[in-house]
């Protein structure tokens, strides 16, 4: 048993078998041959360019020394992970009026055996042949023309596949589904807007609820030892026009932690009641046992986008702890029960309201990591503030619904920076500040070393101890992507998706 168990761990760690590398949302890599003492000497070992001119955002899974990635609008590849050669291509066609709010993203793939599963930006789930780029099946999720598409990375559960919709700036009403990964039939559905009559129902206004929006638009997280998905979701619809939805809007800006097997709430934790500055909450959630208080506690942690960092009970969604981790102007603080006490005056008006953070938040939708060694949660921060602003808000489906929006603060520079946190207490511990506000996530090694990316187009390495940059690559593009590293014939690679191509690194 022993001997099963180190070869495990050994494939395990050689692999990147999953959106956040494991299940737990860590995004970090076990492999120690990079380290904070020979980062200095990584060298480019191999480049791969997309044939595509749009957003290329995805974060790539790596099994047995091959790379499966999406390449926008509709399409997959496979690679030598060794070389960056292409082994085949999957091309799909997406209707020419799909909408998708922020450019024609996917974010990755999900795998389970030989099946490869993805979201398209019409809203279908498909399913690939792993080792020949054939389709398998395919499953219609939502009718795009209304505003749904399915740009995250889906995540295989027990043989399900788990997978969140865009389309909250267009009046959806959003859910979590699971899918039964050999047929595509869907298993279960979880709505993101209470209706009347279910719990949470008497949070929306009316019929406010039927165009909700809450989209769970980044992969979420599991537990397999309480068999619990973690999930985040996104703002309300309209989303800076709260006037027509009065109430808390459940389930919102929430983190959701559902029955694996049934879809059924075991608890939600809402984390901006009644949003009106689009503070989405899709983070990835991270997952990890501490203790606290003198007792070992299981956890989930999240810096969020309306710039608090929160620690949670995981069995329960209890409120444990909440502290700023980005400038932000908008609450005096959380209560007893992480509830945000909100200023006054800092709710869009037609004229126009400063706010920190802005409608990108003190973070976004790209990855944290976290150092279970160290019990550091890393976060790529935004320092950026916006007028809001609020106007009428009127349903068309599959028109822009969003009641408002935003303009830059004049004679202001937004900035950004890298965070190290405290796991515990988010407590700052040290920072590497960053010329403009990041669109890249973090990964942090057992080799102490922390990876990320500049809207500059700077690929780099940070000392996960110090904070100590050790080394950069200038890329030729600005970077929307997590990092992700793997071994092949023994080598360690750490990979990032930049302008249009994707690079991958090693030791000389």
């Amino acid at each position: 048993m022993k001997l099963l168990l180190l070869l495990s761990t050994a494939a395990f760690a050689q692999d990147w078998n999953t959106y956040s590398g494991q299940d737990n949302g860590w995004r970090y890599s076990p492999l120690k041959e990079i380290t904070a003492v020979n980062a200095s000497n990584l060298k480019a070992a191999w480049v791969f360019q997309t044939q595509t001119a749009h957003k290329f955002e995805p974060s790539p899974i790596v099994v047995n020394g091959v790379m499966y990635l999406s390449d926008p609008p509709g399409g997959a590849v496979a690679i030598d992970a060794r070389t960056g050669r292409p082994l085949w291509r999957f091309r799909r066609s997406v209707p020419s009026d799909y909408r998708a709010c922020c450019g024609a993203a996917n974010r990755g793939l999900a795998i389970l055996g030989d099946n490869l599963f993805m979201g398209t930006l019409d809203a279908h789930l498909i399913a690939i042949d792993a080792k020949t780029g054939k389709l398998l099946w395919d499953t219609v999720v939502a009718p795009y023309q209304q505003g749904y598409a399915l740009t995250c990375a889906p995540l295989v559960v027990n043989g399900l596949v788990i997978t969140g919709v865009a389309g909250g700036e267009y009046g959806i009403r959003g859910f979590l589904d699971a899918y039964d990964a050999r047929t595509g039939s869907r298993v279960w559905r979880f709505n993101t807007v209470a209706a009347p009559g279910e719990f949470g129902g008497d949070s929306w206004k009316g019929d406010s609820w039927k165009t909700g929006g809450a989209a769970t638009w980044v992969t979420g997280s599991f537990d397999p030892s309480l068999n619990l998905i973690y999930w985040g979701t996104g703002n309300p619809g309209p989303d800076y026009n709260g006037d027509v939805r009065e109430g808390d809007n459940l389930f919102a800006n929430s983190l959701l932690a559902l029955d694996a097997a049934t879809g059924k709430r075991k608890w939600h934790f809402q984390f901006t009641p009644h949003d009106v500055n689009d503070w989405d909450s899709n983070h990835v959630p991270v997952l990890a046992d501490l203790p606290w208080n003198g007792r070992p506690r299981k956890l989930v942690l999240m810096a969020n986008r309306n710039a608090f960092y929160y620690v949670l009970d995981r069995e329960t969604g209890e409120f444990l702890h909440g502290v700023p981790y980005a400038k932000q102007t908008w609450a005096e603080g959380l209560d007893a029960k992480g509830r945000p006490i909100r200023l006054p005056n800092s709710a869009p008006t037609r004229e126009g309201v400063i706010v920190y953070p802005g409608l990108h938040g003190g973070t976004n939708w790209f990855s944290p990591s976290y150092d279970p060694v160290a019990r550091r949660f890393f976060v790529a921060a935004r320092e950026e503030g916006v007028y809001f602003t609020k106007a009428n808000a009127d349903y068309r489906p599959g028109d822009w619904f969003t009641g408002g929006g935003i303009r830059g603060i004049p004679g202001i520079q937004p900035a950004g920076a890298v965070r190290a946190l405290e796991a515990l207490t988010g407590k700052l511990a040290w920072e590497f500040p960053l010329n403009s506000p990041p669109w890249a996530g973090l990964m942090a090694t057992a080799g102490g070393v922390v990876f990320g990316g500049s809207s500059e187009g700077m690929f780099f390495a940070l000392d996960s101890r110090s904070g100590k940059p050790l080394w950069r690559f200038p890329t030729g593009g600005a970077t929307f992507s997590n990092p992700i590293s793997f071994s092949v014939d023994g080598k360690q690679h750490v990979v990032i998706a930049s302008g249009n191509s994707l690079f991958a690194f090693a030791l000389r």
